[in-house]
């Protein structure tokens, strides 16, 4: 095929390396800000080009064929080597820019990491953010993010990760349902007491212990049971704060209404331990060269996040 012909695929040939990695049209179409039409319409056409399928498409999915795959293989690290010389070269200006896609747990984006990007953004206004609200664990690389925040008591091994702040799980409920149901005074007296709960397993919920006074006592576990059981904090704050039972939950949710007085903490000379991880990082994906706009991104977290959750 002649140069110039083949000069002219090279954004067809980018775009089929995108659909490899996004595994549909729709995510493909997604990740590079077109339509799927217009995505379909340059596989059909570097096919053609070609002379021999691509791609297989099913009706929900599309698998690379062999003759397509090693096109892939053949021009990936090309493709990544460019992306990676215009990040270096538009990271020569003075001001971070592009687009950082960041991905959350949906709890702490939304109470605390959202108002720190709006500030972020005000300070650089050149820098695009696309937020990924989402208590899975996305793969980042083939998912097309730059940077995760995770409440994690690890980060993977095989990304860099930022220690952005501690965070600790409370034990909280209304004054008034302590007022009417009794303040527990030991982690057994929990069981009497309506617990709302994270579930984690079919097993029966429990919740474990240890006195923040070492000659306090040992670390113990208790039975819990309640009405409700929710795999988001923010729920089971918002069902404390009807005065429904006693929950359990990561500092970063109950911050602000314990400031405020609507809820209080319940033993508090008792730490719980292994409900939730005593961490936030930020966590990229390995590459050679990181984004200014990244590295300032997370430069920004830790120093909004440096103080953690306490009162």
């Amino acid at each position: 095929m002649e140069t110039e012909k083949i000069s002219a695929l090279w954004t067809h040939l980018h775009w089929l390396s995108v659909l490899a990695q996004q595994g549909s049209y729709t995510a493909a179409a997604a990740r590079l800000g077109v339509s799927k039409a217009a995505m379909s319409q340059r596989i059909a056409e570097l096919e053609r080009a070609a002379k021999v399928t691509l791609v297989q498409r099913t009706t929900r999915s599309v698998r690379l064929t062999e003759a397509g795959q090693r096109l892939v293989d053949d021009t990936r690290a090309s493709f990544e080597q460019i992306e990676q010389s215009f990040a270096q070269v538009r990271d020569l200006a003075e001001q971070p820019g592009g687009l950082v896609r960041v991905t959350a747990p949906v709890a702490f984006a939304r109470q605390q990491l959202v108002p720190l990007l709006a500030e972020f953004l005000k300070n650089y206004p050149d820098v695009r953010i696309e937020l990924d609200l989402s208590d899975r664990l996305s793969a980042l690389t083939t998912e097309g993010f730059d940077l995760a925040i995770r409440h994690t008591a690890r980060p993977p091994d095989t990304h860099v990760a930022w220690a952005l702040c501690p965070t600790e799980s409370v034990l909280v409920a209304t004054r008034a349902y302590l007022r009417k149901q009794g303040e527990p005074q030991t982690p057994a007296d929990l069981q009497s007491h309506n617990c709302l709960h994270y579930p984690r397993s079919q097993d029966t919920p429990a919740w474990t212990f240890e006195p923040r006074d070492p000659q306090g006592g040992e670390r113990i576990t208790v039975p819990v049971s309640g009405h409700l059981a929710a795999n988001n904090s923010e729920a089971l704050r918002e069902a404390a704060l009807t005065g429904a039972g006693i929950a359990l939950m990561p500092d970063f949710s109950a911050q602000a209404v314990l400031r405020q007085g609507k809820l209080v903490r319940v033993l508090p000379n008792w730490r719980p331990v292994g409900a939730f991880a005593e961490a936030i990082y930020a966590i990229r994906p390995y590459a050679p060269h990181v984004p200014r706009a990244v590295t300032a991104l997370v430069a920004h977290l830790r120093q909004g996040l440096a103080g953690g959750f306490g009162l």
